[in-house]
């Protein structure tokens, strides 16, 4: 790297964080971690219509959950601060008056009116109206405009904006770390507005000049932005200064169908497409953290949409991430989401966590239901269930039976309860009863050997005890089971059944 790594992500407060922003962030954190650079944020909040209370605390809040909090921002090392847009609102009028000066800007009053009648006008003869080198010498603006007049609307109070004069005939070949060299035609450009007439910068120029303040090294941003990033280049020439590399993350897209993914797609099919739950008026969606997701599972596998590190592994640690994230091998194409597979990367954390967090983690569940229960006995029922689970909060469903007994028994299991099992499970009761060690080996043995003396198949006794203890076929080992719920459960269990079936 020729200058130091300084990376940004620049949301905007107007929302719950999508997880499309999420991964944007996650690309940088782990860029400047490679590289030994800087991952900050910057709040882009100079669209205050926009702006919703809440959504910047979200931001913060769902990072850190996230473990990719930035070493720079509001309220922290703040070495190139405010890290708030709005805050530095009072320095963007010399930039944009600096582009003035130089012949790369000028005022425009065009009113929204008549802006819309040219429009209309495009429209009717199939054209497209742009405001650019085509027409901007016949519109209401400095360029046609004396000096002295142009200062006397001013002065007198005007509505204006400040556009960008957009360079005429000039093919511009970009180079972007993730597409390689782009093209654009700078006529096929319009002359975008860089300073609204409410005194606010809009988010062109506001991008650019704190990119630069701030010391941006490279600007990893969604594909979204591609087309700006023209426009972006030539704002960094016209002020003389060096423009960052830029790299342009692909789409994440619906898990049916093409498209960006969006909140509608999660509604619809049922998953979160935020990192933490947002509540509005009009009702709650759901985040990853509210539906049992560990962050280090979110953070893998958001790393691999759009990304691998060239091999078959799919399971990462952060400092992994870290160590392996190269730009060359993001992909161009857009990543297809795929709730079911974030499921089995969840899993796959869950079955790494110490038995000990998860008992903890399912242990209100069950005091919610008026169920006390030994810690260490919580622990070991951890250790059998886990392996099937992919939440915590499936914990009940897949254990209920160690602590209720069931009150009602699996239709298609109880088929196999034939016309000779109650004889026989009253004679596994008899055994069951005489076994003074209730560990799970030994009753497993004593069982086994019974049933082989006896010539008792295994499945004609195997399967009925299972409904009886579980109330279906499911369930970790059969023999640990019964060991859990200790010997009276397990006999007044199989009565039970005898007594039901």
């Amino acid at each position: 790297m020729s200058k130091p790594v300084r990376v940004r992500f620049a949301p905007s407060p107007t929302g719950p964080l999508h997880i499309g922003g999420v991964r944007t962030a996650l690309f940088n954190y782990l860029f400047a971690k490679k590289h030994g650079g800087v991952f900050y944020l910057r709040i882009e909040d100079t669209d205050q219509n926009r702006f919703v209370p809440g959504a910047e605390q979200y931001i913060f809040e769902a990072l850190d959950w996230l473990g990719i909090a930035p070493s720079e921002t509001v309220g922290k090392n703040e070495k190139f601060g405010p890290y708030r847009q709005s805050e530095r609102k009072a320095m963007y009028q010399q930039y944009a008056d600096a582009l003035i000066a130089s012949g790369n800007a000028y005022y425009a009053f065009d009113t929204a009116e008549a802006l819309d009648t040219h429009r209309k006008q495009h429209e009717e003869h199939g054209k497209t109206f742009i405001y650019n080198h085509h027409n901007r010498e016949k519109l209401d603006n400095s360029l046609v405009l004396s000096a002295e007049e142009t200062q006397t609307r001013i002065a007198n109070g005007e509505d204006f904006v400040i556009r960008f004069k957009t360079p005429v005939n000039e093919t511009l070949h970009l180079q972007d770390i993730i597409r390689g060299d782009v093209k654009f035609e700078t006529n096929l450009l319009d002359d975008k507005v860089l300073f609204k007439s409410d005194g606010m910068p809009t988010y062109h120029l506001a991008n650019i000049v704190d990119d630069h303040l701030m010391e941006t090294s490279h600007v990893i941003r969604g594909e979204e932005w591609l087309p700006s990033m023209p426009l972006h280049v030539l704002l960094y020439r016209a002020f003389g200064w060096d423009a960052p590399e830029f790299a342009h993350l692909p789409l994440i897209l619906k898990p049916i169908g093409n498209g960006k993914l969006s909140k509608r797609d999660g509604d619809k099919l049922g998953f979160p497409v935020f990192p933490l739950e947002w509540q509005t008026a009009e009702g709650i969606s759901s985040g990853y953290r509210e539906a049992g997701f560990f962050p280090e599972a979110v953070v893998n596998f958001l790393a691999l949409l759009g990304w691998n590190d060239g091999t078959d592994k799919e399971i990462f640690s952060l400092d992994e991430l870290s160590q392996s994230f190269d730009l060359s091998r993001v992909h161009k194409s857009g990543a297809k989401f795929d709730p079911e597979k974030n499921k089995w990367f969840n899993h796959q954390y869950l079955v790494k966590q110490d038995d000990e967090t998860l008992a903890k983690a399912f242990a209100p569940i069950l005091y919610a239901k008026g169920i006390d229960v030994d810690y260490s006995t919580l622990v070991r029922i951890v250790s059998l269930i886990k392996e099937r689970a992919h939440f915590v909060s499936e914990f009940w469903d897949l254990a209920d039976y160690f602590f209720v007994a069931p009150s009602s028994y699996d239709e298609k299991a109880a088929k196999n309860w034939k016309e000779d099992t109650p004889q026989l499970m009253q004679r596994v009761i008899e055994v069951l009863s005489g076994i003074e060690d209730f560990a799970s080996a030994n009753i497993e043995t004593i069982l086994k050997d019974w049933m082989a003396q006896n010539e008792i198949g295994m499945g004609k006794v195997m399967q009925p005890f299972r409904l009886s203890l579980v109330g279906a076929l499911k369930g970790p080992h059969l023999f640990d089971i019964a060991e859990m719920i200790g010997k009276d459960e397990t006999v007044s269990r199989i009565q039970k059944a005898i007594n039901t079936l």
